[in-house]
């Protein structure tokens, strides 16, 4: 056959097969963006369990301080572990905690909020250092290593309000701590969340 007869692609051929790698090409980078995204949201998580489980040693360490060095009437050295858990349980909220659920977007720490620091062991104030977080939540420390602020992570603390009716427990008070973290998800949607409460009994001076 001559080459003069060849017949070769149309312009509509040539146009349907661009569209075709067109739809393959999108579909691999939506994929591959998905995939992204769902690692950046499962390293962010772990990462704002480690700061939580933080809190909760922290929380364990200073109440078994105090716990060890109780007596009634007995007042604690600030710079101690025992005078860090007084610090901090005096500025303790009322008797209810924050929502998470249908949140649009990250809410403010609540009046009496608090954080520690881990590293010191040291209670940080009602609501002193707490910002909404810029990325994920966590603690933020300088070039030295000292705590700055936490962003998106708080602790709300509630006192037990009930009457202990059992002879064995009307000397004895538990506080519910609530470790609330929030922060935007990679993506759309909702922002992210975790929570946990730690109950810690204290005698009654």
């Amino acid at each position: 056959m001559s080459v003069k007869l060849q017949r070769g692609d149309t312009l509509i051929e040539v146009l349907f097969a661009f569209a075709v790698l067109s739809l393959v090409v999108i579909g691999a980078l939506a994929i591959m963006n998905q995939g992204t995204l769902a690692s950046q949201r499962s390293l962010e998580t772990t990462l704002v369990r480690q700061e939580i489980d933080g809190q909760a040693t922290t929380l364990r360490f200073l109440h078994d301080a105090y716990v060890a060095k109780f007596q009634p009437g007995t007042t604690y050295a600030a710079n101690t572990p025992a005078g860090q858990w007084v610090a901090m349980t005096s500025n303790l909220m009322a008797t209810s905690t924050t929502s998470f659920g249908g949140l649009t977007s990250c809410p403010n720490p609540p009046s009496g909020s608090f954080i520690l620091d881990p590293t010191t062991a040291r209670y940080q104030g009602a609501n002193a250092r707490l910002a909404q977080s810029t990325t994920f939540a966590q603690l933020v420390y300088n070039s030295s290593n000292v705590f700055t602020q936490s962003e998106g992570i708080w602790i709300e603390g509630v006192r037990s309000t009930e009457t202990q009716t059992d002879a064995n427990k009307q000397n004895v008070t538990y506080i519910d701590f609530h470790i609330k973290a929030c922060w935007d998800a990679p993506g759309n949607g909702p922002p992210m969340t975790i929570g946990t409460i730690v109950r810690l009994y204290e005698p009654i001076n």
